[in-house]
């Protein structure tokens, strides 16, 4: 299932440290502190998808 590990949880979550720095640097650039490029670097670095349904709501 989803918690056979706890990574594999925290990345169905969205709480692992890949998706903490994503946030964080979606954060930064909502407040004009760097480019959002390095966000959009960042999620395709961490493999993460940007479309995927809200893991909560699922």
């Amino acid at each position: 299932g989803l918690s056979d590990t706890r990574e594999n949880l925290r990345r169905h979550f969205e709480i692992d440290a890949e998706h903490i720095v994503v946030a964080t640097l979606a954060a930064l650039a909502r407040d004009g502190k760097i480019e959002r490029k390095v966000v959009s670097q960042a999620i395709r670095k961490y493999k993460i998808d940007p479309d995927r349904q809200d893991p909560v709501t699922m």
